[in-house]
């Protein structure tokens, strides 16, 4: 009996939520007759691939949360990575990861985060280990961090945008415990978080921005140009030209406000600052994007699927 003919675009697809090797996604699909989700279904209850070999597989998808406390004075960001967008999306993936950001919550920077107590007598590192067997993915808790204020106008606010894509955390103070409640302070945190969220910017100032990035965005400019502007005696004046743009566009406080057309976030602030009657400070912020700086490795598909033919 001839084996029935398996869809590329199926089996492509099941890949890609599942994680699974090509010849297990090949064969699940035989016995799903074709059905997508059956076939996933067939995978994970089977188990394919042991936890122990999972360990070296590259985790680049997941979710960015963030915790922050009722008071507003302590906060954390943190990124926890799976495999596939399949797992990051499921209820027993999300549910581990906002049960680490929590207890995250309460410790500080300095203290091992897996080794803390999860419950029935194991540890954080345990409940890993579990969710790494029950998905058939490596699950990594990949970075952390937190910000606490003693500033009576202090104010950590957490912003995470696309399920999970993105997360920000920022450090604003307000001129007074008071003014740190008034809506338009925190309509104004919420703005910032979402501006750093969208425009990705290096530091809250020009100055805060390092040497080394200006250093390399400099060369940059600089090979382009050589190859757009014939006169080399031009090219001081048009790369610096560029820089003070860049500059501007990497700086938090001189960018283009999402919220507000036709004002920086600068004059956003000074705005408020008047309204408030006394100064608005940005304190620090804190940006993770999923997986980024990652090196994905970038499967031979066609090939892969001819050596099952």
């Amino acid at each position: 009996m001839s084996q029935p003919r398996i869809n590329t675009a199926a089996l492509k697809e099941l890949r890609e939520r599942t994680g699974a090797g090509m010849s297990d996604c090949k064969n699940a699909l035989i016995e799903a007759e074709g059905d997508i989700d059956k076939a996933v279904e067939i995978i994970l209850k089977k188990g394919i691939v042991k936890a122990a070999s999972r360990a070296g597989r590259i985790a680049a998808e997941g979710q960015v949360s963030a915790f922050v406390s009722q008071d507003h004075k302590r906060g954390v960001l943190l990124e926890v990575n799976c495999q596939t967008d399949f797992v990051a999306r499921s209820p027993a993936f999300v549910e581990f990861v906002q049960k680490v950001v929590d207890i995250a919550g309460r410790l500080n920077l300095q203290d091992d985060l897996e080794s803390q107590p999860w419950g029935d007598g194991k540890v954080l590192a345990d409940a890993r280990q579990k969710m790494i067997a029950d998905t058939g993915e490596n699950v990594v808790i990949r970075r952390w961090h937190s910000f606490r204020t003693e500033a009576a106008g202090g104010y950590i606010y957490a912003y995470v945008h696309g399920g999970g894509r993105i997360g920000v955390l920022l450090h604003v103070e307000a001129p007074s415990p008071e003014a740190a409640t008034h809506e338009e302070f925190l309509s104004f945190a919420d703005h910032v978080a979402m501006q750093i969220a969208s425009m990705n910017p290096l530091a809250i100032d020009q100055d805060g921005i390092d040497l080394k990035s200006i250093y390399k965005q400099r060369e940059i400019f600089l090979e382009q140009i050589k190859t757009e502007v014939q006169d080399e005696d031009k090219w001081p004046k048009v790369v610096q030209g560029k820089m003070t743009k860049w500059l501007a566009e990497m700086s938090l406080l001189s960018q283009d406000s999402i919220i507000k057309s036709s004002q920086t976030v600068r004059q956003v602030k000074e705005k408020l600052e008047k309204n408030l009657d006394g100064p608005v400070t940005i304190h620090q912020f804190l940006r993770y994007e999923l997986g980024e700086g990652i090196e994905r490795k970038a499967d031979d598909f066609v090939e892969e699927v001819a050596k099952l033919i």
